[in-house]
């Protein structure tokens, strides 16, 4: 590619790919700059703990890249992307050896829950059966009027809501352990808002989409969006991080995949006094505490049909992972947290050697400990699958510290890259009509700490060059970014 490109992407996550196939599908010259040895940000698979053992560095089930209009539009299966699905989407294991199952079917899933099946069927089946409009609505900004305005009056009206109030609705320990564990993903208080539409929304995705994992790795994703910029002639550069605005090529757009406050460290005293103040404001939430575990077999789960899940949340009762949450907000490491896991071996068997498994794992901690939780998340393992620590070949353990040392874009080690408070949901990462565009020109945020939501999904940073687009190149069509048009590089010619 000869000259300056016209466009310079920062960071290559997720987020940051999707803005550069965007440009690049409108015929821009596009350079990405990535500090780490290797592109995908979170959305990355290495060999953590024994040679032959494929492990998610964080993303690791993906709901959200099947919802995701930009996804679909790009088509993942055409570039050789495949998903792996496991009968049961997630479990929350109880003592005693019950477990709250869900699985793709909502009657199916009801009629496990006894006394609340009806009441859960009411309640989700109508939503599954507009989960594309749903999806469709959130993930764009909520400054736009919905386009399905009767469908998202239904989520809406319980979205809104605590998932503390959402579970009064629920009786059964089952039940209640379904909304909390999937709320839970909001790393907040199950008292505020609105930790019931998140929990929602994560249980409405695995009925409508399910909660697959990639077939080798997510970094699949990843390197099958760098394949596509290749592809229209776009380079990337590892291994260089950038520490200001000023080391960038005089590009006509400069799109950052970084956390609001890698923003305001690039570009310094170019941004103005009141804009560099909301950026101090931007609030980050906990951290999270990573062990990853190579297993000489699956994990002898009590319940049965956890052992088909292919993620768990433990911890227990909805009122024991509501402790553990709070007291995480306080500034403490809950003895009993609440721990989430992806067993992808059961669906995906390509990520061990044969009869071994891989285990992601992590628990939440206060912003920025150091503290390692390997005991106490393997004591919440060992809870629910008695034998467990028996199987352990070896561990990978990332503080929340090492979290953001690895990746600053994690203030703390807060892998969603700022707190999922209603505000910052709607006014993300600071109160102005574009969330994208920075007051300096030719300058825009991608990165999930953007509208619609943390997630791989892609949408922050279509969203950010289509802006762009339209700013600066004057381009106000959407590219058609798929293999039509952007051809995988193994058969570009």
């Amino acid at each position: 590619m000869g000259g300056n490109p016209d466009a310079v992407i920062v960071g290559s996550g997720p987020n940051g790919l999707a803005a550069a196939v965007t440009l690049a599908a409108a015929g821009l010259k596009v350079q990405v700059i990535e500090g780490a040895p290797e592109i995908g940000g979170g959305c990355r698979t290495q060999e953590l703990t024994l040679p032959g053992f494929r492990h998610d560095v964080c993303s690791a089930a993906h709901p959200l890249a099947l919802a995701s209009s930009f996804f679909r539009r790009f088509d993942l299966t055409a570039r050789g992307v495949r998903f792996a699905s496991p009968e049961v989407e997630f479990a929350n294991p109880l003592d005693g050896g019950r477990a709250a199952v869900v699985s793709r079917s909502v009657p199916e899933t009801a009629a496990r829950l006894g006394a609340d099946g009806r009441s859960y069927q009411r309640l989700l089946g109508p939503m599954a059966r507009h989960v594309d409009e749903i999806c469709a609505d959130l993930l764009q900004p909520l400054r736009r009027p919905p386009a399905h305005p009767l469908v998202m009056a239904g989520y809406g009206s319980r979205g809104v809501l605590p998932a503390s109030v959402l579970a009064r609705r629920w009786h059964t320990p089952e039940a209640r352990a379904i909304i909390g564990g999937a709320a839970a993903h909001s790393m907040m208080k199950f008292t505020a808002v609105p930790t019931g539409g998140i929990g929602l929304m994560l249980v409405l995705l695995a009925h409508g989409v399910g909660w697959p994992v990639v077939e080798g790795g997510s970094a699949r994703i990843t390197d099958a969006l760098a394949d596509a910029v290749l592809a229209a002639g776009g380079t990337i550069e590892t291994g260089r991080w950038v520490h200001s605005l000023a080391e960038l090529p005089s590009g006509a757009a400069v799109l950052l995949d970084t956390s609001p406050r890698g923003l305001a460290e690039l570009a310094g005293d170019r941004l103005p006094g009141r804009y560099r103040a909301a950026l101090r404001r931007f609030r980050y939430g906990p951290g999270v505490c990573k062990v990853d575990f190579a297993l000489s077999g699956p994990v002898p789960w009590a319940n049965e049909d956890c052992r088909r899940a292919g993620t768990l949340h433990l911890g227990g009762t909805f009122e024991e992972m509501a402790v553990a949450e709070a007291e995480v907000v306080a500034g403490k490491h809950p003895e009993d947290p609440y721990v989430l896991v992806t067993q992808p071996g059961v669906a995906d068997p390509s990520r061990a050697p044969a009869g071994r498994h891989t285990l992601w794992t992590y628990t939440h901690v206060p912003g920025g400990s150091d503290v390692d939780m390997t005991a106490r998340i393997e004591a919440q393992i060992e809870r629910f699958a008695p034998g467990f620590r028996d199987l352990v070949l070896a561990r990978a353990v990332r503080t929340a510290a090492a979290e953001e040392a690895d990746n600053p874009n994690y203030v703390g080690g807060d892998i969603a890259v700022g707190m999922q408070t209603l505000w910052q949901t709607v006014f993300r990462p600071a109160v102005q009509w574009n969330p994208y565009r920075t007051p300096i020109p030719g300058v825009y945020l991608c990165s999930s700490a953007t509208p619609p939501a943390p997630g791989v999904h892609g949408r922050c940073g279509e969203l950010a060059a289509l802006a762009a687009l339209r700013d600066v190149f004057g381009i106000r069509e959407i590219p058609d970014i798929s293999p039509a048009r952007l051809r995988p590089a193994a058969v570009a010619g």
